[in-house]
């Protein structure tokens, strides 16, 4: 088999990882040596040969040991198979940096043979690009769970980020769909990458030139609608992992399906590309705006509403804690005001330092009106000429939001790959109760 033919099966192969992000370090070229990275400007658009702007993301091999359910790359799959050698895949990662094709390197595997063997194919392939090109870009990179704990430290230590998937947001799904996988061994080599980059922090503090542990951090993915885990547990875990094991990302990966099983959708189900979002802005919440997964979900409403974003949908159900003044507030209450972001937040705080704010002066700094005007005032006022209820501001906001997601103003993302449409925001499939409710 040519290298293009194994480029062009691990590629597509590696097409459902979504967990990749920008860089998030900065290291400077070094004369006689290779490549830079930078904290931001990684754009995430894969050909299916390989060629990405600017992230090679390729898989090691597909051929698993593993038969995951949901995976397009269980043993029990017919696909065709393909691996790379760890010179091959060095050599084809400087050969596309230097076409100028990519910046760094995405790197994940199947597990072949063993979890021990298949972290030490990926160890040598990042030595020869560190040690033997000089290579100093970025580097991603997939930890293998149940690998012995000395591999993924040297795996660590010539990657800038590592992430372990969970896959599944509960014990219970994974015994049903990943037999071969326990909890304990995916947690606990995150806990133990957690536990390496916080050494490596507290060593570089007394020692300058300290070898760097996974400088970026870690992140994990989870497979969002292949379970009937609800948006609550999926938040809650979230949550957990934020806290204990410091993660700097949490992905969703919509499921679509790849095989015929009665414990999934059914193939020909649309992936939950909604869904996906409103986790996605829920996570942003629980990161930068001081909420907790509690308060945005409950046992009694345990998924989000299709039609409004999490903070607008727990502002409307907590009415009683508004309108805000926007004079006075605490900063951690102006957060919390649909339509006022971080920026915004800090640039009241600033500006009222100086003197009052007024509604057209909310405006000029970047707050969002349409969506903040029903939760706030200014010197003790409402907008002149707005009248309200809690009903007409949900409806408000749904239609603000449903303009937002007109599926022909959307432009869609490069790529190369074939990727289903984005639904249209009216589309309730995933979310039966809440459809019948607003109906």
């Amino acid at each position: 088999m040519t290298t293009m033919e194994k480029l062009t099966i691990l590629t597509d192969a590696a097409k459902y990882d979504v967990a990749c992000t920008s860089s998030g370090i900065d290291r400077r070229g070094k004369t006689g040596q290779l490549g830079s990275a930078v904290k931001m400007g990684i754009c995430h658009s894969f050909a299916s040969d390989g060629r990405c702007i600017s992230l090679l993301k390729v898989l090691m091999t597909n051929a698993c040991i593993y038969d995951c359910q949901y995976c397009v790359n269980r043993r029990s799959n017919d696909t065709a198979r393909a691996a790379f050698t760890p010179r091959e895949l060095a050599d084809l990662t400087i050969g596309f940096y230097r076409r100028n094709y990519i910046e760094g390197l995405f790197l994940s595997s199947a597990v072949i043979k063993s979890p021990d063997y298949t972290c030490e194919l990926l160890i040598e392939t990042l030595r020869i690009l560190r040690t033997e090109y000089g290579f100093r870009g970025y580097i991603h990179v997939k930890a293998i769970p149940g690998a012995d704990e000395n591999l993924l430290t040297r795996l660590g230590m010539l990657t800038d980020r590592m992430s372990v998937n969970i896959e599944l947001p509960s014990e219970r799904s994974l015994k049903l769909l990943a037999p071969d996988k326990t909890k304990h061994s995916i947690l606990k080599p995150m806990g133990l990458i957690a536990n390496r980059i916080q050494e490596a922090h507290h060593d570089l503090v007394r020692y300058r030139n300290t070898p760097k542990f996974a400088p970026a951090g870690q992140s994990t993915q989870m497979i969002i609608g292949a379970t009937p885990d609800s948006d609550w547990d999926i938040l809650r875990l979230t949550e957990g992992l934020y806290k204990k094991y410091g993660l700097r990302r949490v992905f969703y990966s919509a499921y679509m399906p790849v095989s015929e099983n009665t414990l999934l959708p059914p193939k020909g189900t649309k992936p939950p590309l909604l869904r996906e979002h409103r986790l996605y802005q829920a996570d942003w919440l629980l990161r930068y705006y001081g909420f907790a997964a509690d308060e945005l979900l409950d046992e009694r409403h345990p998924s989000f509403h299709p039609l409004v974003d999490p903070k607008c949908g727990w502002a409307v159900n907590h009415m009683e804690q508004f309108p805000v003044e926007i004079n006075t507030a605490p900063y951690e209450m102006l957060l919390r005001v649909p339509g006022i972001g971080v920026r915004c937040a800090q640039r009241i705080r600033a500006v009222r330092r100086c003197h009052s704010l007024d509604f057209d002066g909310l405006k000029k700094i970047g707050v969002v009106l349409k969506r903040a005007q029903y939760f706030i005032t200014c010197s003790g006022k409402i907008r002149e000429g707005l009248r309200f209820t809690p009903e007409s501001i949900l409806r408000a906001l749904i239609s603000e939001e449903k303009q937002k997601f007109v599926v022909s103003d959307i432009p869609e993302q490069l790529s190369f790959f074939s990727t289903p449409p984005v639904p249209n925001s009216s589309d309730t499939t995933n979310f039966p109760e809440l459809a019948q409710k607003e109906a």
